[in-house]
């Protein structure tokens, strides 16, 4: 997450390439495997199920490929296991790099995750040594239009149970305790604003900023760790101009 508007960040994902985009359905088609082998293939008792089909669908997943891929993982799970590891590190200019994967095989991820960060002048680091530099929260996005008054948002926000609203030029960026945007996100919608993305994530407590050379450096190594197929997520606490 970088240090603008979530939206800006949906935004971008929905503008990527096909390629890309096949990449991202493979991990939520990933995700979804996970969730539903540890709670069930119905999203009405199985809430991280139900975010997860959310999630899909601001990354424009075409309905039939989240229902094959829950089908698949309700009866055809092949015998591949899933596990959740998490790397920390160190990007240019000391700031802090978190990397979520799922993999069937930790000494490749390991060596994966590694060999991007050596690459662009990074550096893998123990467990702990940027997690407290973090915390997990729910990020509601809405999006904003000239009816909107944000006055009036805002109050709605806090009924729904938002802690904070942060104002953007095209957008809301509402804040909810972790595992609570869900909640928030059907509130909002139900209140007849349009919610652009809702997901509980890690959020830095400051930013980074990085001169020109070094933050090209640093959108690199944070590219080749996305595109590797055990990586889920990646967060980091830099800031990275919005053209980007």
């Amino acid at each position: 997450m970088s240090g603008h508007s979530k939206w800006h960040n949906i935004q971008a994902r929905k503008g990527k390439s096909d390629a890309q985009r096949g990449k991202i359905f493979t991990k939520i088609g990933r995700e979804i495997a996970v969730i539903v082998k540890a709670g069930g293939a119905d999203p009405v008792s199985n809430p991280k199920l139900k975010d997860v089909i959310a999630k899909a669908k601001q990354n424009n997943m075409p309905n039939d490929s989240i229902e094959r891929s829950i089908k698949k993982a309700a009866g055809e799970m092949g015998g591949v296991n899933y596990e959740s590891c998490t790397y920390e590190g160190y990007g240019q200019g000391g700031s802090a790099v978190i990397v979520e994967c799922l993999t069937d095989n930790k000494n490749r991820t390991a060596g994966d995750v590694r060999h991007a960060f050596d690459k662009f002048g990074g550096a893998l680091g123990s467990t702990g040594c940027g997690s407290y530099l973090f915390q997990r929260k729910g990020i509601v996005a809405v999006e904003k239009d000239e009816k909107v008054d944000a006055d009036e948002f805002m109050m709605t926000a806090l009924d729904c149970g938002a802690t904070d609203v942060v104002e953007y030029d095209d957008s809301f960026e509402v804040v909810t305790v972790a595992n609570e945007h869900g909640k928030v996100a059907e509130g909002l919608e139900k209140a007849g604003y349009t919610v652009a993305s809702s997901e509980t994530t890690l959020v830095p407590d400051s930013f980074v900023d990085l001169e020109e050379a070094k933050l090209d450096k640093f959108i690199k190594m944070i590219d080749s760790l996305e595109d590797l197929d055990d990586v889920q997520e990646v967060y980091h606490n830099v800031n990275i101009p919005d053209e980007e």
